[in-house]
């Protein structure tokens, strides 16, 4: 049995800047369309029995129809192709509101041939999976919202909840392993979940902060074959060479700039009888990303030195390319910024950050040492050293006083 194992599309995560004019779309999302149509290809060509997405397919649960279009069309080709197709909903294609819509709901409204959607806990079995000799233990994204209404005991503070949630799901599992799987048959384990342990790129910037995170004894526990995953950007084993395996794909594309040095992959899962006999890790090429810092330590040829580190022109070509220079504020005029953009014409996007570094030593009055000087009265010479507006400054120490001591004044403090 050949299991095709991907996750976190969300092919509209990025829908601005340069156009293709070929087909009117942001040219960012065709680079999602395009590993898609990878993962697609793959699926068709290596005859998988199933297609498993993770969960994630969009930027929010909200896509606009010309992308719901789009990712329609490669759900159509696995139909059509008899392929079957499970996709557990991630956190990303479902509302906190627990009576709305989510992202993949039309999958489950039309009844698409060889489509299922899991957008609540659910044990499959064969006669779930079109008979496929196969069970699949699916936990999409449990929404906080939806368990505290389950719970009806009022607004518990958030760490409370979690913790109730995550006990909740546990016991869950639990109880699929204990009582649920059939142990003459393989039995995947798909979640669209946080794991202890596991290595996060960028995409906690895009994250809805606090969550629950799976232990890891549980997502380990050798009565599951294959342990599929989403939700985290970077691709990983957790269980490396250990049974079973326990895969993070990743995304199918880089999200942003802090995913420049991380490849992209989806993954073919093996099955021999209720064993994985081995699993490809499948590279998806992706658009390419530099990313580059300078730090310029002499006035003379100031710009050559940051000119230095622009990449040769044919690796330009179409890269996202960021470059963070770092030099001292004095020289700021020297840094022509429009030379280095007519430099990187050829990227896609060029991103520059300047960082001028500004002497920040500052001279206590003679005799005076900083024991004897308040917080407030530190700060204060502080930002008048950089050249902070006096009206700022007042602002800066209300928020600071408003911080220390909650808004009371200063003087009314006998011990810092």
């Amino acid at each position: 049995m050949k299991i095709l194992h991907f996750s976190d599309a969300h092919i509209d995560i990025i829908s601005q800047g340069k156009l293709d004019p070929s087909t009117g779309l942001p040219v960012r999302v065709l680079d999602f369309l395009k590993a898609l149509d990878k993962i697609v290809d793959t699926a068709i060509e290596e005859r998988v029995d199933l297609v498993l997405f993770t969960g994630d397919a969009y930027k929010d649960r909200t896509p606009v129809p010309t992308y719901q279009r789009e990712w329609g069309k490669r759900i159509k080709r696995l139909s059509e192709a008899g392929i079957l197709t499970v996709m557990i909903t991630g956190n990303h294609d479902v509302s906190p509101a627990l009576s709305r819509a989510h992202a993949l709901q039309e999958y489950e409204t039309l009844s698409i041939p060889h489509v299922r959607v899991c957008s609540r806990p659910q044990f499959l079995t064969p006669q779930d999976l079109e008979g496929l000799p196969l069970q699949i233990a699916a936990l999409p994204w449990v929404p906080r919202s939806g368990f505290m209404i389950a719970q009806d005991n009022g607004l518990p503070e958030i760490d409370i909840l979690n913790q109730k949630l995550e006990d909740a799901i546990t016991q869950l599992i639990t109880y699929w392993l204990e009582n649920r799987i059939d142990s003459n048959l393989p039995v995947v384990f798909a979640a669209h979940a946080s794991v202890e342990g596991a290595q996060y790129s960028s995409e906690r910037s895009i994250m809805l902060g606090n969550e629950v995170s799976l232990s890891r004894g549980l997502v380990c526990d050798r009565r599951w074959t294959y342990v599929a995953l989403g939700h985290i950007h970077k691709a990983q084993n957790l269980n490396e060479g250990n049974h079973p395996p326990v895969i993070y794909p990743g995304s199918i594309e880089r999200v942003n700039i802090g995913e420049a040095r991380e490849e992209k992959f989806f993954v073919l899962v093996h099955l021999d009888g209720k064993q994985v006999s081995h699993i490809e890790w499948k590279k998806l090429e992706g658009r390419r990303f530099i990313d580059r810092s300078v730090r310029v330590e002499r006035q003379e040829n100031f710009m050559e030195t940051i000119l230095r580190e622009f990449p040769p022109q044919k690796d330009l070509e179409g890269a996202v390319f960021r470059l963070v220079v770092d030099y001292p504020a004095a020289w700021e005029k020297l840094l022509d910024e429009a030379a280095l953009r007519r430099h990187a014409e050829g990227a896609l996007e060029f991103m520059l950050v300047r960082r001028p570094q500004r002497e920040l030593r500052v001279r206590l009055p003679e005799g005076v040492l900083a024991s004897d000087m308040s917080p407030l009265q530190l700060l204060e010479m502080y930002l008048a050293s950089i050249k902070v507006f006096p009206e700022e400054i007042q602002a800066i120490k209300s928020l600071a006083q408003e911080i220390l001591w909650g808004g009371e004044l200063e003087e009314t403090k006998e011990v810092l």
